[in-house]
């Protein structure tokens, strides 16, 4: 599994839309709030270029993708964190997610009621967000009572414990999201066991109009938001993305050509979720099938070797590797080989973007 992404929003900012566009799903997505109770799950595979390039050359019986995970959270309103509209329990799904895909409606439409009347980018992401943030305010204000009452019974890492908790309160009272703290690495631990819903990565999503997809006024403001944040705005229009899937898949590269698009919002959506989480993928061939799989940046070659199987981790011996530029100049493992182009690497090996490995191990 790539990674799992959390889609939210206010009610009628077109959630549900864009999550069937990018899962083919079915989910209900009417024009009213809160027409999403349970969260709709779409497991999608990542589009893979490389994959496909790979497979074409050594004609694989079968290559398999990496996956995706969505998850379409209902809408969150204003008050959610004091159990307002559907309320705490849409929070918790949150805590369930690798990467919040957050959802603003950038686009005018009459028949599509505003829950705040009006076209707002900056309210709109505002509201959602101080509620996320209030949420987690509530979560550390228990911590540190509880981790308080333990420094006094002689707890010995309630102090260090305490001190990042009240640092993380600072922030939050601030108005802004844990993900700009920069820990250092024996804050780290302490600060992901905290389980904080704005630690988690986050981009926004400027739901557009159709007649606007070369030039939109909102985006900019949003960008604005977002910059401030240290996070991203990919652009999409859920209708068109909608219209895409209805194409056979050998015409839907013309038609967003048509439009002035470069790529489906399901690729954009997976470039910004890989390097937010700073995610890579390598290549493996295990029997008949070539597979992709995915790892977070800077992982040793056992544990890569651990996502197959954990004999493969626990009797790792070496790797053999080519990277995926030199593998398609040359076309040929054999001749890589020959060239010197595939290396032998060991356990402190960490894998890089696009290695195709051959695991050596015995159990």
């Amino acid at each position: 599994m790539g990674f799992t992404c959390g889609i939210i929003g206010l009610p009628n900012v077109g959630k549900s839309t864009i999550f069937n566009a990018l899962t083919c799903a079915h989910a209900p997505a009417s024009n009213y709030p809160f027409c999403t109770i349970e969260p709709n799950k779409g497991i999608v595979p990542v589009p893979d270029h490389r994959l496909e390039k790979i497979a074409g050359i050594i004609k694989p019986p079968k290559f398999t993708p990496t996956h995706l995970e969505f998850l379409d959270i209902a809408g969150l309103v204003e008050g959610a964190s004091k159990g307002e509209g559907l309320g705490n329990q849409f929070l918790g799904h949150i805590r369930n997610v690798d990467v919040i895909a957050h959802v603003v409606r950038c686009f005018e439409d009459e028949r599509v009621s505003h829950t705040y009347g009006s076209i707002d980018p900056v309210r709109d992401a505002g509201i959602v967000n101080i509620e996320l943030i209030l949420a987690d305010v509530e979560t550390v204000e228990k911590r540190i009572a509880k981790t308080e009452k333990m420094l006094r019974v002689g707890d010995k890492g309630a102090a260090a414990e305490l001190e990042v908790c009240r640092k993380v309160k600072d922030v939050l009272d601030s108005g802004k999201p844990v993900r700009v703290m920069e820990p250092d690495e024996n804050e780290k631990g302490i600060l992901w066991g905290l389980f904080l819903l704005t630690r988690k990565p986050l981009f926004y999503v400027a739901n557009i109009d159709e007649g606007e997809l070369k030039e939109n006024k909102w985006i900019k403001v949003l960008e604005g938001v977002a910059k401030a944040e240290g996070s991203r705005v990919v652009a999409i229009c859920g209708e068109v993305e909608a219209e895409v899937l209805d194409l056979p898949e050998g015409e839907r590269e013309e038609f967003l050509r048509d439009l002035g698009l470069t790529e489906p919002g399901l690729e954009k959506i997976v470039k910004v979720g890989y390097e937010l989480l700073h995610l890579v993928t390598f290549y493996t061939t295990v029997g008949p099938e070539l597979r992709a799989w995915t790892v977070l940046k800077g992982t040793k070659a056992p544990q890569a070797a651990g996502k197959i199987h954990s004999d493969m981790e626990r009797g790792f011996i070496k790797a053999e590797v080519v990277s995926y530029d030199d593998f398609v100049k040359i076309g040929s493992i054999h001749v890589a080989r020959d060239k010197g182009l595939l290396r032998m690497e060991g356990k402190e090996y960490e894998i890089k973007d696009g290695d195709i490995v051959y695991f050596r191990f015995a159990v």
